[in-house]
């Protein structure tokens, strides 16, 4: 007997063509016709799974929060180092996929990745000893961050141009030129050194918490 056919579409399926679109173009570029084109497939088989154009774009950015990693919560590692690589892992997601940033930015809303994001997070917090509502400041906080450093490069908002900086209008930027080929570099150390004073603040924090406990 023939094996029988392989559906010729399926969630997962649409989901990675149309993250593959969004990653290459930008979000622009997604429509339902032009994903159906690039699935080989006419546009109307696509509300077999998918009711709108929005929920395809909800489906995309839950599966990139569903990359990123969430064992630190779990394997017992103390909470500012699960709060640091936690926040690593989600910076080199999004770094992945910068074109969906503005849609992770409205909250998770009812994606089942996103929630799972915030919960562990903010379980691991009150878990560690910090109050609810301060548990809950940290996940904003956090989020607040990791989402400002990957909508945009600091970097690379600097022109390849000596001649676009002259000193006697900008006397500190003599080396602005340099910036932009160095972007990757000086993007990573910035987001690190953020980091760091973040979670030395809240360390402070923590201690007046425990102490007050």
């Amino acid at each position: 007997m023939a094996r029988p056919r392989k559906p010729l579409l399926s969630t997962d399926r649409i989901v990675e063509t149309a993250r593959a679109l969004v990653d290459a173009e930008g979000l622009a570029a997604l429509s339902t016709r032009r994903l159906a084109a690039e699935l080989g497939v006419s546009g109307p088989s696509l509300y077999n799974h998918f009711r709108t154009k929005d929920e395809i774009l909800e489906a995309v950015a839950d599966s990139v929060s569903a990359q990123v990693d969430l064992s630190m919560f779990e394997d017992g590692r103390a909470w500012r180092t699960a709060l640091h690589d936690w926040a690593v892992s989600y910076r080199t997601a999004l770094r992945d996929h910068p074109n969906i940033v503005p849609v992770l930015a409205r909250g998770p809303g009812r994606r089942p990745a996103g929630l799972r994001l915030a919960d562990a997070v903010y379980g691991a917090m009150v878990d560690a000893g910090w109050p609810p509502a301060q548990a809950t400041s940290i996940g904003a906080l956090m989020r607040y961050f990791i989402m400002g450093s990957a909508l945009g490069s600091f970097a690379g908002g600097f022109v390849d141009d000596k001649s676009a900086y002259d000193p006697a209008d900008y006397p500190h930027l003599g080396q602005a030129h340099l910036l932009a080929e160095q972007q990757e570099k000086i993007d990573e150390r910035a987001f690190e050194t953020g980091l760091r004073a973040l979670l030395d603040g809240l360390t402070q924090q923590y201690e007046q918490v425990a102490d007050a406990g």
